[in-house]
């Protein structure tokens, strides 16, 4: 039986260090700048290598999210920001969206694993032999795919390729961050990790005031069976890099209940 690995939010200190007590395989997070949930706190260069020392010695992989779309103007910045992260920090992947960032990291010194975000909307078989050959180690599927389109996409892996499953979180009401709906508002691009969340706004319609565009979160707690047994899938994905300490730690644990002691 499969055995995929767990991998937690962390958008602060504290939940990066409530995913390491709770046991998390792995952990994502962003820095500062550049990351698809820049409304979290994140992390400077010189926290983060700490903490990933600390993760590594638990034997804890980590992950860091630099996976919003870079401007032409920002590839100067974007590169010494990588120089810099490359050369503190000891993470194991690196998550991104914009195809830019392949050579500007491997320019910058960048040698271990690239993933596909969700954001990069790899959403057909198609999409993943394309991914392999761009020279994504790892993609993470977007969490709207139904089990059936899941299972599709899992016999369409090519063999140096692994997929990565959302199993909690919230859900966005277009497809992982594809929306212009918070540009229109105020200026605030999802694709720039500044969503400020409309479709979760309370609008009248007929005399109705309510949460019209909201979409339920999400909960794969009862499709963790069936998920294991697919052996594409090598992480469940946990989402939740704005949520608290105590969110982290809990849903880290439920799911390795539900993953390692289902009775």
């Amino acid at each position: 039986m499969n055995t995929p690995k767990i991998l937690a939010p962390a958008g602060d200190k504290n939940s990066f260090l409530a995913a390491i007590a709770a046991g998390a395989d792995a952990i994502y997070c962003g820095l500062k700048l550049f990351s698809a949930r820049m409304e979290a706190e994140n992390f400077s260069t010189e926290e983060l290598a700490r903490l990933t020392q600390l993760a590594k010695s638990r034997h804890i992989e980590v992950y860091v999210a630099f996976n919003s779309i870079i401007k032409e103007s920002e590839l100067e910045k974007v590169y010494k920001i990588l120089s810099k992260l490359c050369r503190f920090v000891d993470f194991d992947a690196l998550i991104v969206q914009d195809l830019a960032m392949i050579n500007l990291a491997k320019k910058a010194g960048f040698k271990k694993e690239f993933h596909l975000s969700t954001l990069g909307n790899c959403t057909f078989p198609s999409g993943l032999k394309t991914s392999d050959l761009l020279g994504f180690k790892r993609v993470v599927l977007p969490r709207e795919l139904s089990i059936d389109e899941i299972k599709e996409m899992a016999q369409n892996t090519p063999k140096n390729i692994e997929l990565e499953v959302f199993i909690h979180g919230a859900l966005c009401y277009s497809i992982s961050g594809r929306c212009y709906w918070s540009s229109w508002f105020g200026g605030k691009s999802s694709l720039r990790g500044r969503c400020v969340q409309p479709c979760r706004r309370i609008y009248e319609q007929k005399g109705q005031k309510k949460r019209h565009f909201s979409c339920m979160d999400f909960s794969a707690d009862v499709l963790v069976k069936i998920l294991k047994q697919i052996p594409q899938i090598s992480t469940w994905k946990i989402e939740g890099r704005k949520k608290s300490p105590h969110y982290v730690y809990y849903t880290v644990k439920a799911y390795k209940l539900l993953r390692d002691d289902p009775k």
